[in-house]
């Protein structure tokens, strides 16, 4: 049998048996059974996905299946890698799920009210002190994790619009479950809901109205049909399809300014979900992008490329300084994420700019990089919201500010988090080094290579470089921020004193998505034969091998330039153990004496003389106050014997999300406003709704007959 057709059938045949077994059987053996069939759900993502990259080839078409259409399903290089990083990423957040949601699992001690102000400072950021509530245990969140695993591998694998758009609907509402699945602990897991739920909605909206107008210029539904109807397509159908897609599937990727959702639904999910969520849901939003603009329309006039680049350089920036200034762990790497996808379309935009201009080398390099940063990023970020899970089942918090000295309680924990931040702030040996290293290789050869007569293109790159190099700058400082203050020094609450390592099927799924990292980022150049594969079926691309080389030096193909991950790390090693070596040599003939450190005329060190969180990134929420714009309060109380002796100050700072601040409120009070008025014309008058299905049929007649 095809290699392809095994995945999906163990993906076929396991979903629903999973999803049983998460609805059926008690609570002792639910987290276990759910858990074990979630993996085989991302084992055969793995096989098909491989199998694609491979080059094997697999369709099927199921006549009758769905209403008034086929089931049509085909897999190809460029559904073959994103099935494996879904796989990929299940597997790992079905490992740890057992542990999570087994019946202690999730039992964390909540921070006292009256430790609530140790800190003096208060992030406004949602989440800063509640346990892992029972709701990740129950039977409709354990049925819900496979149905929304297999949906997830089964979109890249469907082949025309019908199915394509059930398996999306499904896994959108499967994750609202998800995400809701505390909604009985905390009022916050149900605005997040709220606001998910309308933004996937509205994405829906405009990936379908993408779809139909597509299909009937091109004459069919299937994606085969509409490839080969594409070039019967008008330039403003074109560029209304594009513009659509882009608004439809940028909302699922989590844009901005269409990313308001993200740092809200993230943060309330059980932490395997926003794993799944962050990781593997987002690129499907990815995926649509390119399917359609670069597979199915075949590309576009450069303004399109310009745009997405524009677009995700605010996305980059934008994301990594709310993430830099939030002290909610999980919020932190919600925003992270847009951040990451930001980059992404910025790769994805260069190509599409660079295919348009007629420099293929180029443009196969940067989505080359596209892809790579996508699987990167899944496994980083899969790694540190297991992690961050980790953390609020041993404490109860989110909360930065409340945290620190878990190194010495959760040492492998905090191990595994800390090789992920090294990916996530592109630092190496770190797998998100070599993604962006690839990315930064793309945009600099524009500007020393050859050079381009086209003036767009010498304007953007240079500036995208900047961008790119901000982004990567606030990204180390974000994530030295999240681990330094989390992870080290000393606790400064009680819950964090009292923390304990997670339990063994925990930290195994963070050891898996690790090692996937160490992977990606050690031997890099094993991924260029499969993106070669994908980058050659695009189209407007197809140049031969966009990157190569041997198991130690990664190569791009057509420019000078290559890199050695592995002799990068080993570098590392040797040059700290040198270090050490002659650290130990030179004090090793001096006398050794204790005395207590030096602090400030003080015999005694205290938490509160730590950095928190807050004051770590109070530099730079001055530098950017025209962009984040802070909200502060300071409160003085004085003693009431006299106003010179002060008995408490409490200082607190909010950093609110400006562009959602801006944008949105208006949007909701126009929606309001049409529900108040569109309620007027309900007055239960069985004559009124008939008079208006009259005039409505009369003005389609009407349209039908002008436009016939």
């Amino acid at each position: 049998m095809n290699l392809v057709a095994t995945g999906l059938v163990l993906i076929a045949v396991g979903t629903p048996l999973a999803a049983a077994a998460g609805a059926l059987l008690p609570a002792r053996n639910r987290p276990l059974v759910t858990g074990l069939l979630t993996c085989v759900l991302g084992v055969g993502g793995v096989l098909a996905g491989v199998a694609a990259l491979g080059g094997q080839l697999w369709s099927l078409t199921v006549a009758n299946l769905l209403p008034l259409s086929s089931a049509v399903f085909s897999v190809d290089p460029l559904s073959g890698i994103f099935m494996l990083l879904i796989g990929g990423v299940s597997i790992a957040a079905g490992v740890y799920s057992i542990g999570y949601t087994s019946p202690g699992g999730i039992h964390a001690s909540p921070l006292d009210e009256t430790e609530s102000d140790e800190t003096g400072a208060d992030s406004g950021d949602s989440g800063s002190a509640h346990t892992a509530g029972s709701g990740a245990a129950s039977r409709t969140t354990q049925a819900m994790l496979p149905i929304f695993v297999g949906s997830m591998l089964l979109v890249p694998a469907a082949a025309n619009i019908t199915t394509f758009l059930i398996l999306w609907e499904l896994m959108a509402l499967s994750s609202l479950a998800l995400v809701l699945s505390e909604h009985r602990e905390r009022p916050a897991v149900r605005e997040a809901g709220l606001w998910y739920a309308a933004m996937t909605q509205a994405g829906l909206v405009a990936i379908l109205l993408t779809l139909v107008i597509f299909a009937s210029g091109a004459g069919g539904e299937s994606f085969a049909a509409m490839r080969e109807g594409a070039a019967n397509l008008s330039p403003t159908t074109r560029t209304v399809v594009f513009l659509l897609a882009f608004v439809g599937f940028g909302s699922k990727a989590g844009m901005v300014p269409l990313h308001v959702w993200l740092p809200r639904a993230h943060p309330e999910a059980p932490s395997h979900v926003s794993a799944l969520m962050s990781a593997a849901m987002v690129k499907l939003g990815i995926y649509g992008l390119i399917r359609v603009w670069f597979d199915l329309l075949g590309g576009g006039p450069q303004w399109w490329g310009v745009l997405v680049l524009a677009i995700g350089a605010l996305s980059a920036i934008y994301g990594v300084l709310q993430a830099s200034v939030s002290t909610d762990l999980k919020r932190l790497l919600g925003y992270s994420t847009t951040e990451n996808i930001g980059l992404i379309l910025m790769a994805i935009g260069a190509a599409a700019m660079f295919a348009a201009d007629g420099n293929r080398t180029l443009a196969s390099l940067l989505m080359a990089a596209a892809l790579l940063h996508s699987v990167n990023h899944a496994g980083f970020k899969t790694l540190l919201f297991l992690g961050a899970g980790s953390v609020l089942r041993a404490t109860g918090l989110r909360d930065l500010d409340r945290l620190g000295g878990l190194a010495a309680r959760m040492p492998i924990t905090t191990a595994l988090v800390g090789f992920g931040a090294l990916g996530a702030a592109a630092l190496p040996p770190g797998n998100g080094f070599v993604s962006e290293w690839l990315l930064l290789q793309g945009l600099i050869h524009s500007l020393v290579g050859a050079g381009s007569p086209d003036v767009i293109i010498a304007v953007t790159m240079p500036l995208a470089v900047g961008v790119v190099a901000l982004t990567t700058g606030l990204g180390v400082v974000t994530y030295v921020k999240a681990f330094g203050v989390g992870f080290l020094a000393r606790p400064r609450s009680a819950p964090a004193t009292a923390a304990i390592e997670s339990p063994r099927s925990m930290r195994a799924g963070m050891t898996l998505a690790a090692l996937a990292c160490a992977a990606l980022a050690l031997a890099p150049s094993v991924a260029a034969a499969p993106l070669t594969r994908v980058v050659a079926m695009l189209p407007t691309m197809r140049y031969e091998a966009p990157v190569g080389g041997d198991s130690v030096t990664l190569r791009l193909a057509g420019i000078t330039g290559s890199m050695s991950p592995l002799l990068i790390a080993l570098g590392l090693v040797v040059g700290m153990i040198v270090i050490a070596v002659l650290a130990r040599w030179v004090a090793g003939g001096l006398p050794r004496r204790s005395a207590p450190l030096w602090g400030c005329g003080g015999t005694r060190l205290d938490p509160r003389m730590e950095y928190t969180a807050t004051s770590f990134a109070e530099p730079l929420t001055r530098v950017f106050d025209n962009v984040l714009r802070p909200e502060q309060d300071l409160n003085v109380t004085h003693h009431a014997e006299s106003q010179y002796l002060i008995e408490s100050i409490r200082f607190r700072q909010r950093v609110p999300d400006r562009i959602e601040a801006r944008l949105y409120p208006p949007m909701l009070a126009t929606a309001n406003w049409w529900g108040e008025w569109a309620r007027k014309l309900q007055n239960g008058s069985v004559h009124r709704y008939l008079a208006y299905g009259f005039i409505g049929l009369l003005a389609v007649l009407i349209v039908v007959g002008l436009t016939a």
